[in-house]
């Protein structure tokens, strides 16, 4: 899935690509999906779209926001970008056609989101009304005083990973990102917040900052496609193309398991539990 560095990016590209032009139609739960949520209904997609011009794109959270004039859309899936005569996908939940020939698609792998509403409206997604009312962590807004503030005797009991990936604490930050940031900040996924030393809590947040700036600078990571479906150019430390690898670090063998309904990768050199 898509987190804070390729929302960022692929908003950037939507921006270059098909900001300014007018929607011709807007085609959503083409393929019907289990997992894929929608405000209200979406075959009204393409009244609520069609005609409007796309002034401007924004990446929040794991969310790309797509202004249309007065409309908002939001994609919490992968998106991708199609020249003029350029064939569609046959699957799609949600595909948007250009006058200038061009389009966008989203199609969902696990899940995913679709809102459309007016601006100044809500999105009817709890998540997303959650992380867009925090700081991003690329932000000033989002200082040590501000990460300090997330911790309590309520998180003491949670492990690193539940800490910086769950409730949307951290907008943005998901598993997947979650991998290099502990691994930077030497803290195994499963070490308690309770246990940690005021130094590695330091630790923790400057790789927050660090990872998540360096993502988004070399266009996302190579584990997720960009909107002209190309891999990002940020090499992970720790994922599926790292596990059973030796660690840049240590050389210790990188180590993948499941926790929490998900899986994780740490370095057992660098990251002892």
């Amino acid at each position: 899935m898509i987190e804070l560095p390729e929302a960022i990016v692929i908003a950037g590209q939507i921006n270059g690509t098909v900001g300014g032009k007018r929607i011709l139609s807007a085609l959503a739960n083409h393929s019907p999906h289990k997992f894929a949520w929608y405000t209200g209904n979406p075959a009204e997609y393409n009244q609520r779209l069609s005609g409007k011009t796309v002034t401007l794109a924004t990446g929040t959270a794991m969310f790309v926001e797509i202004y249309a004039d007065e409309m908002k859309l939001v994609v919490y899936a992968p998106l991708r970008y199609y020249f003029r005569d350029e064939k569609r996908p046959a699957k799609h939940q949600l595909l948007v056609e250009f006058e200038n020939g061009t389009a966008i698609s989203s199609t969902v792998r696990m899940w995913g989101g679709f809102f459309c509403f007016p601006e100044g409206g809500k999105s009817g997604f709890a998540d997303y009304e959650i992380a867009t009312g925090r700081p991003s962590p690329l932000s000033d807004d989002f200082n040590r005083a501000y990460f300090d503030g997330l911790i309590s005797e309520k998180t003491a009991g949670l492990s690193a990973k539940a800490f910086l990936a769950t409730e949307q604490r951290i907008p943005g930050l998901g598993n997947g990102v979650l991998q290099d940031i502990l691994w930077k900040a030497r803290i195994h996924p499963k070490r308690k917040m309770g246990e940690l030393s005021h130094k590695e809590i330091g630790s923790m947040f400057n790789a927050v900052k660090s990872v998540l700036k360096q993502m988004t600078a070399q266009g996302g990571r190579d584990t997720e496609r960009d909107l002209f479906s190309e891999w990002g150019g940020y090499k992970t430390v720790l994922s599926k193309n790292t596990a059973n690898t030796p660690c840049p670090a240590c050389g210790a063998i990188i180590q993948k398991e499941n926790y929490m309904g998900g899986s994780i990768y740490y370095c057992g050199g660098c990251q002892p539990l």
